[in-house]
């Protein structure tokens, strides 16, 4: 891992999506590392930035409020780069029913305007794609591998798909070196709690947190998690590594856990109360089932394996929010 680490040290990294979640973790484990780190967002309300996920590192980073959509200001930002990490996209499952043509710009029609920004003035950046487990759609089996059918079942999923398939084909094509990991649920500091558009298990602990209870929907489901931190190590690994371009790999957690088991654990961790219901109509109808995934490819290739449990990543999670829930309501 030391000589992964090694090779970001004066190196020029853009971060798209970088005042998100997950963009925010990269960009405080690069700024150790001695990267130049560059992020760019958009800070549209719905999609999660929030300039207090930098808050300890702002001197320590630049930072760009641009849409990824935007093709001028991309032309500008990314030449001289070495490492994109593009991590721009919208996340949530309703609103890409609710407002398809949105969810098309954001994560298609901008993926491609990034890729053809890199193709045109900076061939030789190296890209990381953030993709999701929700171009699987509902598993014919389980744990899902990377060769498991892609049939999704909803707009994100589909365009979420597309975006991932564009950096793979210019990576084949045009020699854009590019791979892409498609992330499970992921938890930790300064995921989105405020409302459900990341994920559920946000307004849980906002609830929580607030001495409410939360509401389990089908508490039978299967599902894995894994912590941040360990999603960032996974993103540094991929970048770091000349032969994993055009691959795509699965992420995934150190164990499975049915969604009663994990309010449990939260209670446990925190005191509090829940509710258990079904599925609302319009959210059953896309919902994918029990999911949890095969990571052998990224844990032989890389070496990249889960190394914080979810009990442990839970309570770093309560713990943050605990001191900061008010700067993400």
């Amino acid at each position: 891992m030391s000589d992964t680490m090694d090779a970001f040290r004066q190196k020029k990294v853009i971060i798209t999506g970088g005042l998100g979640f997950i963009g925010s973790a990269l960009a405080h484990k690069l700024v150790g590392l001695g990267a130049d780190v560059l992020l760019v967002d958009s800070l549209i309300p719905e999609y999660g930035g929030n300039l207090f996920n930098i808050a300890d590192i702002e001197d320590r980073v630049r930072v760009n409020i641009s849409d990824a959509r935007d093709e001028h200001s991309l032309r500008y930002l990314i030449q001289g780069q070495d490492y994109l990490f593009n991590l721009a996209g919208q996340t949530s499952h309703m609103d890409s029913m609710q407002d398809p043509y949105t969810d098309l710009e954001i994560n298609t029609r901008a993926q491609l305007s990034i890729l053809e920004t890199c193709r045109k003035y900076n061939s030789d950046i190296q890209i990381v794609f953030a993709s999701t487990r929700q171009i699987y759609g509902k598993p014919g089996k389980l744990p899902v591998d990377e060769n498991h059918l892609l049939r999704p079942v909803d707009v994100n999923g589909i365009n979420k798909m597309a975006g991932e398939w564009y950096h793979i084909l210019y990576n084949n094509v045009y020699g854009i070196r590019a791979c892409a990991l498609r992330l499970t649920n992921t938890i930790g500091p300064r995921m989105r709690v405020k409302d459900d558009r990341q994920t559920f298990l946000g307004i849980w602990i906002k609830l929580l947190l607030e001495g409410k209870p939360f509401e389990v929907w089908n508490g039978s489901q299967v599902r894995d998690f894994t912590y941040v931190d360990d999603v960032v190590e996974a993103f540094l690994l991929a970048a770091a590594r000349e032969d994993v371009k055009g691959e795509v790999y699965n992420l995934g957690g150190p164990g499975t856990v049915t969604l009663s088991e994990l309010a449990d654990m939260l209670v446990a961790l925190h005191g509090g109360t829940y509710e258990t219901r079904e599925f609302p109509a319009d959210r059953k109808s896309i919902d994918i089932g029990d999911y949890y995934a095969d990571f052998t490819k990224i844990q032989m290739h890389l070496g990249w394996a889960p190394n914080i449990s979810l009990k442990d990543g839970l309570a770093k999670t309560i713990a943050f929010y605990q001191k900061n829930l008010k700067h993400y309501l």
